[in-house]
Order: structure tokens, then sequence, then C-alpha cells
């Protein structure tokens, strides 16, 4: 699927490492989604609430009849292929397939294998508030 199309269909977003301090972009980056229309999903361990929205420990946590369509991923590119472990055990739970998104500097070959190998749609180090800027801003 195309960038563009992508962002277009897109509305339910689970953000992992999703975080609390302004000053990051695994903060401003979801907050602008956000208030584009996009639902987020906040993925991390470590809060409770991210973005007035309850947050989870993983993207297993999250409940079963939310269609998330994107996975956007701000963790570490060592940290990625773990996320995609996740993603997998949910897409056999649930038999929805949310495309993996990896924000830049994010990825690794072996998370895009992982994906690749579940057929896990995979766009890899792209922001998605630069792409929604150039293609729908």
């Amino acid at each position: 699927m195309e960038i563009k199309e992508i962002l277009e269909n897109a509305t339910m977003i689970a953000v992992v490492g999703c975080s609390t301090d302004p000053a990051k972009d695994a903060h401003n980056i979801p907050l602008y989604l956000q208030k584009q229309g996009y639902t987020i999903i906040p993925v991390n361990p470590n809060c409770s609430e991210v973005l007035g929205e309850k947050c989870y420990p993983d993207v297993q946590s999250i409940p079963e009849d939310f269609n998330i369509d994107v996975v956007d991923i701000f963790r570490r590119p060592e940290a990625t292929a773990g996320v995609i472990e996740d993603v997998i055990k949910r897409v056999k739970k649930t038999k929805h397939k949310p495309i993996i998104w990896t924000q830049l500097g994010v990825s690794s070959d072996e998370a895009k294998r992982l994906a690749e190998d579940a057929d896990i749609e995979y766009v890899e180090n792209r922001c998605m508030k630069i792409e929604y800027n150039r293609f729908l801003g």
C-alpha cells in the first residue's frame, strides 16, 4: 500500500513507546496525529495514560476489538523485533493485520524479516508527521 493511502485509510494508530515527555518526538508526533483526527492508542509499560488515552503495556494488551490500522514504533532498533513478535501474536488472535510503521532510525533487518515472513506490511524509517504533511497537510 502506498504511504498516502495508508494515511488516508488509517483511523486507529497504536504508538509503541509513546511518551508523556513533551520534549520527545514520541510525544509530539502522536499528539500531532491525534489532532489530525487519528485515534491514538499509547503503548508504554511505564505509563497508565498518555495524551488523555489509556496506555497499554504492550500491543497484545490492547483490547482485541480495537481494529488497529497502524502500529507506529518509537523504540530503539534492537527492540523493534520484539515489538513485531508481539504484533504477530496479536494477529494470530484477532486475524487483523495492522501495518507496521517504524519511525526514522528505528528499523532493524530482523524486524523487517519477521514482518515480511508474517505477511505484514512494513514501512521503515519514515516519520508519520512528515509523511502526513507531505501527502495530506
